[in-house]
């Protein structure tokens, strides 16, 4: 990139124009230097990461640190009216109901509820950008069937609908010709079906913005096919809209598997989430507050986390963003 040129004297008094040159800076360049400035979206990218290490090897750790396993029962845990001790010696975070440890249920809770989360959300972007753009692209009767079926699920009692579901499939069996086992599998179903329509609407927005650019019809204009289009021009400008909006769906859906599991509908007692610990201590909460605190602070933190770096994220892909 030239600037306008400067006028320099010469070695002869004469005076020269003289060029200056401006290294130029990709957008990359320019994103990476946009977040940088974001303390708030660093500090929630390196509390994601923390977290993603808990969700690894805090479980085994917690288990070699402590001698206990998630399910077992503590000896001396419990007083004499089988109220569960707090925080104390080896136990860190305080027993159960049950009388297990909850430091080391906690730090296996977060493998859980993170992969319902990610998973799910992985699922529900895919579903959600192929029917967005199909939506977006081709419009007529196609858009309308799609954008349809997408206003139908945003317009039901999600969570309510959600429950039925679960129950109906929480016998051996499962449900769907025993395609769906209780548990794991049921859940992240249930979540993706009712995410993928807000990715898909969002997707659709931008397409059908996108459609109308330049570019598009010069490489309509040039014979590209339309899945050629759709690959090589418009999906790449929808990569930084979903990469933001991942990181605002994923703790949605871990409060949702959370929530389920509240219910005692999410993923079984012996796998342990946070929102089945939440569960477990609903009965204790008045006696033993550190049932309560430490699952439902580490939500609160991961919703937070999630949510400062998706802020963050959509300000450094907004050139049009002052800092």
């Amino acid at each position: 990139m030239t600037n306008p040129p400067e006028f320099q004297v010469t070695s002869g008094g004469a005076l020269a124009l003289q060029p200056i040159v401006v290294a130029r800076k990709t957008p990359a360049q320019l994103f990476w230097a946009r977040l940088r400035q974001d303390k708030a979206a660093l500090a929630g990218g390196v509390v994601i990461v923390l977290l993603v290490g808990i969700a690894i090897f805090g479980g085994p750790l917690a288990v070699a640190l402590t001698g206990h396993s998630p399910n077992e029962i503590v000896g001396n845990s419990t007083d004499d009216y089988g109220v569960p001790f707090g925080p104390r010696g080896n136990l860190w975070f305080g027993a159960d109901a049950e009388g297990r440890d909850l430091f080391v249920r906690t730090m296996y809770g977060a493998r859980i509820s993170l992969f319902v989360g990610v998973v799910a959300s992985g699922l529900a972007l895919l579903i959600g950008l192929v029917v967005g753009l199909t939506a977006g692209f081709f419009g007529g009767w196609i858009d309308t069937l799609l954008s349809r079926a997408a206003d139908v699920l945003l317009a039901v009692p999600q969570i309510l609908i959600a429950v039925g579901i679960v129950a109906a499939c929480y016998s051996k069996s499962g449900c769907v010709g025993g395609l769906l086992k209780p548990g794991l599998p049921v859940v992240i179903a249930v979540i993706t079906l009712f995410s993928w329509s807000y990715i898909a609407r969002i997707v659709r927005g931008y397409t059908l913005s996108i459609r109308e650019k330049e570019f598009v019809e010069s490489a309509r204009a040039a014979g590209a096919t339309n899945f050629r289009i759709l690959w090589q021009e418009v999906f790449p400008n929808l990569v930084g809209p979903l990469v933001v909006y991942a990181t605002l769906l994923i703790p949605t859906n871990i409060l949702f598997e959370a929530a389920l599991s509240y219910l005692g509908l999410g993923v079984p007692s012996t796998q342990p989430s946070w929102g089945s610990i939440l569960n477990d201590a609903s009965q204790l909460y008045d006696v033993a507050w550190w049932l309560m605190v430490f699952p439902g602070g580490f939500l609160i933190i991961t919703t937070l986390a999630f949510n400062l770096l998706g802020d963050g994220l959509r300000d450094a892909f907004d050139v049009r963003s002052e800092r």
